[in-house]
């Protein structure tokens, strides 16, 4: 069944992209914005829109896996991975992969967290594009690419809808190619 009205308009591209972000003031806490893609989620032109400007950055990559970070980069990377006809791998959380796997740990601003990937899901010599819905720090990035590099496998790239370089994820994924559907040089709210 196919939806109606705002659901299936003709989208603008960038414009419409950046209207869908919801910018949410003071959250998770007081002078911070919060970039919010739940608005691209429920406009499937700009949805389709992200998709599509996906597949027409690595159409001839030659990607041939695609791996997804926890849990918006799910969102973003299966239906490239379809499109694409490529495997798609899971980057988790610790404690939510069965079986053995690879793990890394990394600082956040307050803490550390650690992520896993399926050893099994990484191929030697597979050419995977990491994915997510927003790349700040690179941390989470830099810790999936480790434990895929682990693996064998070469990381050739990263996709993020939203960029926000101000927080100079650059310094610490360095070589890494990183494409961006729209990028934001805002902290705060002030």
């Amino acid at each position: 069944m196919r939806g109606i009205g705002r659901y299936h308009a003709p989208v603008d591209g960038h414009a419409a992209l950046d209207r869908a972000i919801r910018k949410r003031i003071d959250f998770p806490k007081k002078g911070i914005l919060y970039y919010d893609i739940t608005g691209v989620l429920m406009n499937a032109a700009v949805f389709r829109y992200c998709l599509d400007q996906m597949v027409e950055f690595y159409r001839d990559e030659h990607v041939t896996a695609v791996a997804a970070i926890e849990s918006r980069g799910f969102i973003f990377a299966a239906p490239f991975a379809d499109r694409m006809g490529i495997p798609l791998i899971l980057v988790r959380k610790a404690g939510k992969l069965p079986g053995d796997t690879y793990s890394c740990s990394y600082s956040l601003e307050y803490g550390k967290a650690t992520v896993e990937v399926h050893k099994s899901d990484v191929v030697a010599g597979a050419r995977v594009l990491l994915t997510d819905d927003l790349i700040a720090t690179g941390g989470t990035l830099n810790a999936a690419r480790t434990m895929l590099r682990a693996g064998g496998a070469e990381v050739v790239g990263f996709f993020a809808v939203v960029g926000l370089p101000f927080l100079r994820y650059h310094e610490l994924i360095g070589d890494l190619p990183v494409r961006t559907l729209i990028e934001y040089n805002q902290e705060t709210s002030n």
